[in-house]
């Protein structure tokens, strides 16, 4: 690959970096407001807006490993979980220090925004470890099994199984740790399983467009990834 193509593959790779780990702490930092959404009169989801940016870093991570393969995209995974303890680090500092009489959010607010964030992101963290790498395992498992062919087959099925392990595991810690009440565990596996897997089903044409824009550019073929030096 030509030193142009090399740079330009790098640069897309910060900037998938990028989004997903500004989605990933994102999600941390506004999961306290749930919200419900009438599908068409069919069902009606009841759920966090966590969960909203968070079906975007498995797509991510898809792209990542099928265009720059599982390492890179293991290392982004890793870079989400350091992203998001620093932000629960300058999270703590800003709740230890006293709000003036005049600052438009005292110190009640912000502790009612932000105090359960701590228990957020760290439910989010083992769910995060767990479903991240398992969908990247699973993904590999699928491309190698296919030989790099029948993209939606993998995108979905390693999507579908780390999204179930994921809402399940954060729903646990939420539960075990009274942030939830346990009469909402049921309700809100369900819906936001749901909500996941029929969202992973849309993000699939994005993940063809995009996979088949980055392969024309590098010219891949079906079973090819770029390797970055770094």
């Amino acid at each position: 690959m030509r030193l142009k193509d090399k740079r330009f593959a790098y640069r897309i790779y910060l900037i998938l970096g990028a989004l997903f780990i500004s989605s990933l702490v994102a999600s941390n930092l506004i999961f306290q407001k749930f919200f419900y959404w009438d599908f068409f009169g069919v069902y009606t989801f009841e759920i966090s807006v966590g969960i909203l940016p968070y079906p975007i870093t498995f797509l991510i991570t898809d792209i990542i490993s099928e265009i720059f393969g599982k390492k890179k995209a293991n290392q982004i995974v890793t870079a989400g979980i350091f992203a998001s303890f620093f932000s629960l680090l300058i999270i703590y500092t800003a709740s230890s220090v006293p709000a003036t009489s005049w600052s438009p959010i005292d110190d009640d607010t912000f502790d009612t925004v932000f105090g359960a964030t701590a228990i957020a992101v760290f439910a989010s963290m083992i769910a995060y470890l767990f479903a991240q790498y398992i969908d990247i395992q699973i993904f590999h498992f699928w491309k190698r099994l296919t030989k790099g062919k029948h993209l939606w087959l993998r995108n979905n099925f390693s999507t579908f199984s780390s999204q179930f392990i994921d809402t399940a595991t954060v729903l646990l810690l939420l539960c075990a740790t009274n942030v939830i009440a346990w009469d909402r565990f049921t309700t809100l596996l369900i819906n936001g399983f749901l909500f996941k897997v029929l969202v992973a089903a849309l993000d699939t044409p994005i993940l063809y467009i995009a996979v088949y824009a980055l392969r024309k550019r590098f010219s891949l073929k079906s079973s090819d990834e770029v390797e970055l030096d770094i």
